[in-house]
């Protein structure tokens, strides 16, 4: 019971940090023709940037997915540079504290929260032109499921972009994580895995909050999605593929859009859950820069993660590190 509560409870916030905003496109286009073979078998992956202070260096693997479903990454970079560091630093996460008793007590409130109020569903509250190309969408990756008619727009978003990469040879989920965990235990490297605890007073309030967020933005966070299907798979593929074969060149040409930003403006609509969301992304930063500074003051060498997004940025972590003082090198 608990691991559903805590399952769904969390999914209300996850749905929004999983969908990314999409490219300038016609407000009615047509579904992209998928030209792009995805890579399959043994690839390297990209090459480490280096962080240095002195004689003290922090290797970063950039993540990135979606990635091909069947691709093996040959990991003998990264596995080598774990084997002679101290620690392994994994990328920050929150914690939403709700208590045991508590969490028992929010099953029925989280799942209604992830339905439409009043039974109402998709086709009534969209817009007929939006739900028609949901329903082409939804046919192509979902099938019959009606269940999901009844689910909130950013609730059917995550659902629909979830099944679209798995229909598209494409997988979103912990693959390179795994790795670099396996080759840490292999060669006895102590993980650090950041993470900030976020107390949730009032839970139940929370999902108000939540159920409570402009029906208009959630509406644009379902559209902003839809969209990005439409367009963007083909890009998907070839970042993925460029990932695979270590192309940093090809990942910084190709448009890296961050679907997150319509989905989280539904959810900011709430004044209490935009200042709740905006903390909680700036503590995340903030332990790991932490978790990363320190290693480099107490380790000769450390092996760390971050979303190649972060990496390519010009305001992500690896640039902060770069004004703090710290030289910073990128992969050949």
């Amino acid at each position: 019971m608990m691991r559903l509560a805590a399952a769904a409870f969390c999914s209300l916030v996850a749905v929004c940090l999983h969908a990314e905003a999409p490219p300038a496109a016609d407000p009615a286009p047509q579904a992209a023709t998928l030209d792009t073979v995805l890579v399959t078998g043994e690839q390297p992956g990209p090459g480490l940037w280096k962080v240095t202070k002195g004689d003290h260096v922090l290797w970063i693997l950039g993540t990135q997915y979606p990635l091909p479903r069947k691709m093996t990454w040959r990991a003998t970079e990264v596995e080598a540079a774990i084997a002679q560091s101290q620690e392994v630093i994994a990328d920050a996460t929150a914690k939403v504290d709700i208590g045991f008793f508590r969490m028992l007590t929010l099953v029925p409130a989280v799942l209604g929260a992830r339905k439409n109020p009043d039974h109402e569903t998709l086709a009534q509250i969209l817009p007929p032109d939006l739900y028609a190309r949901w329903s082409a969408l939804k046919a192509k990756y979902i099938g019959r499921d009606r269940g999901v008619e009844n689910l909130r727009p950013m609730v059917a978003a995550d659902k629909l972009y979830d099944e679209a990469l798995d229909k598209s040879g494409l997988v979103r989920n912990g693959a390179i994580w795994d790795t670099v965990q396996h080759a840490a235990k292999k060669h006895r490297v102590h993980v650090t895995e950041p993470e900030v605890t976020i107390p949730l007073d009032d839970p139940k309030q929370a999902i108000q909050d939540f159920k409570s967020t402009t029906g208009d933005r959630d509406v644009a966070c379902l559209a902003a999605t839809i969209t990005r299907l439409e367009t963007d798979l083909e890009a998907m593929r070839q970042r993925a593929n460029a990932w695979a074969i270590g192309d940093i060149q090809a990942l910084q040409r190709l448009p890296y859009p961050d679907q997150r930003s319509a989905c989280l403006a539904a959810l900011e609509s709430n004044e209490r859950l935009h200042a709740q969301i905006e903390a909680a992304k700036e503590q995340v930063v903030d332990a790991w820069l932490a978790a990363a500074e320190k290693a480099l003051a107490s380790n000769l060498s450390t092996f760390a993660v971050l979303p190649m997004g972060e990496l390519l940025a010009a305001d992500g972590r690896l640039e902060r590190l770069r004004s703090r003082g710290y030289a910073v090198e990128a992969p050949e």
